[in-house]
């Protein structure tokens, strides 16, 4: 779960981490309230929606005057914000921040992660913050700096020290800035964050250390234990067909090929997708029904598959070791009349009940065409589409 740059910041002053004076607006006239209500000579007008690189796509603004507010907020409300991480098609803005300026002296990069390796948190800090970062570690990786935190001991002064001068913080600056990654620190692991990341991280003219920006995403396992931070998705920003499937449990990602891919277990279901390219063609989503899958579950599945105008076909590939290949065809055999299915459908199953599944699918009367092996079912459903 994802969340918007003010929702990240309201996290990061409950933990003490300074952040530059900002108000979330959802019109132009709310957006002008906000700047009256701050004050001061200059305000940054910033788009809100789940993707970075808003700055080089147009979505960040920086008014001199009230009026220059309400007419950067009329084009940026409302308009498609293309970015490099939206895809060609952009995201709708529909919130902004309107947030007092800021004097910047240095920026800088810092971002916590969890590490598999090693099995520790990694907090990266680079002396190259702003809207490069990702440029920054691919040409210069030396400059991304990590250091790998025990969970059951937390940050020491030592490391965040040890950071902020790898960074380049200056002396005077160094502890305040270990002080806020400390805090941030805190933060990824008191909400159960998957990333908690500031970038910019601000050396101010001051020489005070503040979090110009804020991005958080979430574990959604743990979502129970923070109904808190539940209140804070925002369901415009996500995928409907992906809001759907989570109604039912459904783990599904939508994708841009033609062939819907309905799988039992996240690593059967990538290995689905890798051979239907390899065989010239696209998946058109990601889709596990888990080791549980009922029928009603699968009948839901094709239904939200076939939502999608993109798809010609439809792969059902399952593995039988705690999901039985019967139930499975039960829930093919519902589906199919439930949604009237019009594209084709190859089926390949093995394992628990296979053999009573196969047989189901038979004896249904459906158009199914059924395939022994991956590669033999990926190659049919690639042709049935061609």
């Amino acid at each position: 779960m994802k969340i918007h740059e003010y929702q990240g910041k309201e996290i990061l002053r409950q933990f003490g981490v300074p952040t530059p004076r900002g108000i979330a607006a959802f019109t132009v006239q709310e957006a002008v309230e906000a700047a009256q209500k701050l004050g001061g000579p200059v305000w940054v007008v910033k788009a809100q929606i789940h993707a970075g690189g808003r700055g080089k796509g147009g979505g960040v603004k920086l008014a001199r005057s009230i009026d220059e507010v309400r007419q950067l907020a009329s084009e940026i409300l409302g308009m498609q914000l293309v970015t490099h991480q939206t895809g060609p098609l952009g995201q709708k803005v529909r919130r902004l921040l309107i947030e007092e300026g800021a004097d910047i002296k240095k920026e800088y990069y810092v971002s916590v992660v969890t590490d598999r390796a090693s099995q520790k948190v990694v907090m990266m800090g680079s002396s190259e913050g702003g809207m490069d970062i990702e440029e920054v570690a691919h040409t210069s990786p030396e400059k991304i700096i990590k250091v790998f935190i025990n969970p059951i001991d937390g940050m020491s002064d030592e490391q965040a020290l040890g950071l902020a001068h790898g960074m380049g913080v200056p002396a005077p600056s160094a502890p305040e800035a270990a002080s806020v990654m400390q805090k941030l620190y805190q933060a990824y692991m008191q909400t159960d964050s998957s990333l908690a990341e500031i970038n910019p991280l601000i050396l101010q003219g001051d020489g005070h250390i503040k979090a110009l920006d804020a991005k958080f995403n979430f574990d959604p396992n743990a979502l129970f234990r923070h109904p808190e931070i539940v209140a804070y998705r925002d369901l415009d920003e996500e995928d409907p067909a992906e809001i759907e499937a989570s109604k039912f449990d459904l783990a599904y990602i939508s994708l841009d090929g033609n062939i819907g891919c309905l799988v039992n277990g996240a690593g059967l279901a990538m290995a689905t997708m890798d051979t239907i390219k390899l065989f010239g063609a696209e998946p058109a989503n990601f889709l596990d029904v888990g080791g549980g899958a009922t029928p009603e579950k699968v009948t839901e599945a094709f239904k939200i598959m076939l939502k999608n105008p993109k798809v010609k076909a439809i792969f059902v590939n399952i593995f039988g070791g705690i999901m039985r290949c019967d139930t499975i065809a039960t829930g093919i055999i519902t589906a199919c009349k439930a949604v009237n299915l019009s594209v084709p459908l190859v089926v390949r199953m093995k394992g628990t009940n296979e053999e009573l599944g196969k047989s189901m699918l038979a004896q249904s009367g459906l158009p199914i065409i059924s395939a022994d092996t991956m590669a033999h079912a990926a190659q049919q459903v690639v042709a049935a589409v061609k």
